[in-house]
């Protein structure tokens, strides 16, 4: 069974994850319809912009788990 998702939700979704990852908001980011959104000029369903929502999270969650490892080591480091 496919899970639908909504545009309006699909864009708040992407939206807070891409302010997460890049420190500001989106551009160019709107509901065509109740399937289609427009996201920095590509057209896409909304469902495939719940996937590219998932990917910057990753990306967002990778990126805190490495600097997270950073600072650990580092403070290994000092306690030697």
């Amino acid at each position: 069974m496919m899970n639908v998702i909504s545009a309006e939700q699909a864009m708040f979704d992407y939206a807070d994850a891409y302010q997460r990852l890049y420190n500001r908001p989106p551009r160019d980011l709107h509901a065509l319809d109740h399937e289609w959104v427009i996201v920095n000029g590509a057209r896409m369903r909304a469902n495939e912009l719940e996937y590219l929502t998932r990917q910057l999270q990753l990306e967002y969650s990778q990126g805190v788990a490495h600097k997270r490892s950073i600072v650990n080591r580092l403070l290994k480091w000092f306690k030697q």
